[in-house]
């Protein structure tokens, strides 16, 4: 009789990284460690506990660290839906760019700083790296799927938790002027506040959710409820290994590797701004209510008529409000 998995075997001894634990890959390795063979938990321990050492290895190497034969590592790849080895390595490699952890990455920045360039400087190529990756892997028809989507949809609910709700709350101004009804679902009131706004989805309704390392649960357990209750689930995240990525019907992609925080939220607002555009060129009404925004608006902006008064217009009016007053006396 296999012996059952004890709480802390499951739970991963020495807590595997938990971003990495609740991505899609983590979660099969995870499985395999409570229900797998006596061989398959040792592997798939293991790999929890090393996984940036994995990504080095090679088969006979981590059959060595495992102690069984590379034919079993072969097969525990197979069994946990990998094409082989190298597959599953890449994987392992896919899934860890975005999800190491803040405070392995803030000590290599710190102990590799004075030979690398500036923290600064870095930063911002990352932000550029990040952007120009998720544009040469963007799919545009997947963009239209959703602009399509949104388009149709009887109310749009946008939810965000974290870092994430002011991405959200990004979205939410954009999509107002050429949707019917859009929801920002999180708002200042939390998870509560959150389901309240859920209640009443149906299938006619869309929820783009937003979520980037570190996901949160409540993002996650409201996506599922919201797919529950027949609503079309649009999911903005980093990658395929995101827990977003399976509830999705439409995903999009915005890398967010940062060389010191968990996520880098940049390119998730050029995701936004370029869904915003796509929605406004998408036919010629939303054109012309464009339109009508910037008219509406005009007066309330600097210069305008009920605005701060520039210069010049400023200028002109205490003049005018001086020959008024030479005229009166």
């Amino acid at each position: 009789m296999k012996p059952s998995a004890s709480p802390a075997s499951v739970a991963g001894v020495h807590a595997p990284d938990a971003a990495f634990a609740q991505s899609a890959l983590g979660q099969s390795l995870m499985r395999v460690l409570a229900t797998g063979s006596a061989s398959h938990r040792q592997i798939a321990d293991y790999l929890l506990r090393n996984q940036l050492r994995v990504t080095a290895l090679g088969i006979e190497e981590l059959a060595d660290s495992c102690q069984v034969s590379t034919a079993t590592i072969s097969r525990f790849a197979r069994d946990i839906g990998q094409k082989n080895y190298s597959a599953m390595r890449g994987a392992m490699a896919e899934t860890l760019q975005s999800l190491l952890q803040p405070v392995d990455k803030l000590r290599h920045t710190i102990l590799h700083r004075a030979r690398a360039t500036s923290p600064v400087t870095q930063s911002l190529e990352y932000a550029a790296a990040n952007i120009a990756a998720t544009a040469d892997a963007l799919s545009l028809a997947q963009m239209q799927a959703v602009v399509r989507r949104l388009t149709r949809a009887r109310v749009v609910y946008v939810m965000g938790f974290g870092l994430s709700a002011n991405l959200a709350g990004m979205l939410v101004q954009h999509l107002q002027p050429f949707c019917p009804h859009v929801v920002e679902v999180v708002g200042i009131g939390g998870s509560e506040v959150a389901a309240g706004h859920l209640v009443n989805l149906t299938a006619h309704d869309v929820l783009v959710v937003i979520s980037f390392p570190r996901y949160t649960l409540d993002c996650i357990g409201l996506a599922s409820f919201a797919r529950d209750r027949g609503a079309h689930i649009v999911a903005l995240t980093d990658s395929p290994a995101s827990p977003l990525a399976e509830l999705a019907d439409h995903a999009l992609y915005a890398q967010s590797t940062h060389p010191v925080l968990p996520s880098s939220a940049s390119t998730a607002l050029a995701m936004i701004e370029a869904l915003a555009v796509a929605l406004m060129v998408s036919n010629k009404g939303n054109v012309e209510k464009a339109a009508r925004l910037s008219d509406v608006i005009a007066a309330y902006l600097y210069g305008g008529e009920h605005g701060v008064q520039g210069p010049r217009k400023s200028a002109a009016k205490h003049k005018s409000r001086a020959v008024q007053k030479k005229q009166f006396i």
